[in-house]
């Protein structure tokens, strides 16, 4: 497939406000992985210790020593900007979310791979997620994984209600009324206020393209008219009553799961270890269908996804793309990150004979890797991109969100205020910008 070229492969661009340009290779540190290293590394990814323990043992002249963190967003990324600009203490490695990469690369957080081994390592990966990592000529980041998105839904409940798992949203919303109707217990899912990050997927699939790049001026265009008929869509649902708004990922939302309060989950590929690590007497009873669609081209969308990246300032650089390469395309390495439900993998071919390929017997045998989630990956829409200031929208979002639920406003305002702030917050990095088209 032709590389595609997102709008984060054109980041690079704002990227020359940067007081200095990242090099392949940061002053003072090694180039030679033959030599002995010792390289400290930042994850939360499940499963990552088992694959760093099988790295030391096979490769003793590179040892890795490996830091579990919180999520990036729970404070990570604040203590590597931090470090970056104390000019002590960060990692060698780390792992980041692809939408945080725009702002590392701002900051010249992060050491350009391609001279160092990606140039040619670069063939192993699926082209839509190394286009996250890759800005202009540059690739700052190895690829991890990504997240796929279907419609986990409770099969027993539906069939008991004579529903078949929706094909389109508007069937969506009806058995949404159906359920409800039936059970005023029962819901079909949660609208979760504090979690834009699920709400952006959504526009996405439905084909919305918040940020663009037109010259050297960033375009914002997060209230289009698509953004705006998928908030209008929620809110519709919430105001009928029809949907739950509490909080996902938290422990009222997981009892909800078990008891089958709610009974459906518009997720990523990684959301059947959430379901099964929470809802464990659910066994059985879920199945994966394709996300609803607005029309009839079928379109998908990811939520979640990340990159192992090498520091500036880490104290052998080539070694330190040696491992990372390693992690996300050994086949034992991805085993490994498998096992520990970390998402889809970004290297090629990682599905055939892995794990992955199997029934699983939390969805009743149903193998929704490669019945829903191949084809979901394959059908991503890969014009999207990020911009250095995402983390700052997806906040204006959530605020938005929360207040529309506490009765202040509605989803809609929330994306007609987060337009505005954004734009003001890439004013305030010194950028130039404007609304989109």
């Amino acid at each position: 497939m032709k590389r595609i070229r997102t709008i984060a492969a054109v980041v690079a661009v704002a990227a020359v406000f940067a007081t200095t340009a990242c090099t392949s290779t940061p002053p003072g540190s090694s180039s030679d992985p033959s030599e002995k290293a010792n390289l400290t590394f930042w994850s939360w990814v499940p499963g990552v210790d088992k694959a760093v323990d099988l790295w030391n043992k096979e490769n003793p002249n590179i040892q890795v020593k490996l830091e579990q963190t919180p999520a990036g967003s729970s404070g990570t990324y604040a203590k590597m900007y931090s470090a970056l600009k104390a000019g002590k203490g960060a990692p060698d490695l780390a792992q980041i979310e692809y939408q945080e990469l725009p702002g590392f690369v701002l900051e010249n957080g992060l050491v350009d791979l391609k001279p160092l081994g990606m140039g040619v390592e670069s063939s192993k990966f699926v082209d839509w997620q190394l286009a996250q990592s890759t800005f202009g000529d540059s690739v700052y980041a190895v690829p991890q994984a990504s997240g796929p998105m279907g419609l986990y839904y409770r099969e027993d409940v539906f069939s008991a209600l004579g529903l078949k798992a929706p094909a389109t949203w508007d069937e969506y919303a009806a058995a949404a009324k159906t359920i409800h109707d039936a059970n005023p217990n029962q819901y079909i899912n949660t609208f979760a206020p504090g979690n834009s990050a699920w709400f952006t997927a959504l526009a996405w699939q439905a084909g919305a393209k918040w940020f663009g790049l037109d010259g050297d001026t960033w375009t914002v265009n997060i209230d289009s008219d698509t953004t705006i008929k998928v908030a209008s869509y929620w809110d519709k649902l919430r105001e009928a009553g029809l949907i739950k708004t509490e909080p996902d990922f938290a422990n009222g939302w997981y009892s909800d799961l078990q008891n089958g309060n709610i009974v459906a989950w518009p997720s990523a590929q990684w959301g059947g270890s959430i379901l099964s690590g929470n809802a464990p007497t659910t066994a059985g009873k879920w199945k994966v269908a394709p996300l609803p669609q607005w029309d009839s081209t079928y379109a998908s969308a990811n939520w979640g996804g990340s990159s192992t990246a090498v520091l500036k300032g880490a104290s052998n650089a080539q070694a330190a793309e040696k491992f990372a390469v390693w992690l996300n395309t050994d086949p034992q390495s991805i085993s490994l990150l498998i096992a520990g439900g970390y998402g889809w993998p970004a290297a090629k071919n990682a599905l055939a004979g892995s794990t992955l390929d199997k029934p699983e017997e939390f969805l009743g045998g149903q193998n929704a890797n490669k019945d829903v989630f191949k084809k979901s990956d394959e059908s991503i829409n890969t014009s999207w991109g990020w911009i250095p200031t995402t983390a700052n929208t997806y906040t204006h979002l959530n605020d938005g969100f929360q207040a529309a639920v506490e009765g202040n406003g509605t989803f809609v305002d929330a994306v007609k205020a987060a337009q505005t702030a954004t734009i003001a917050d890439l004013k305030a990095k010194g950028l130039k910008v404007r609304a989109g088209d």
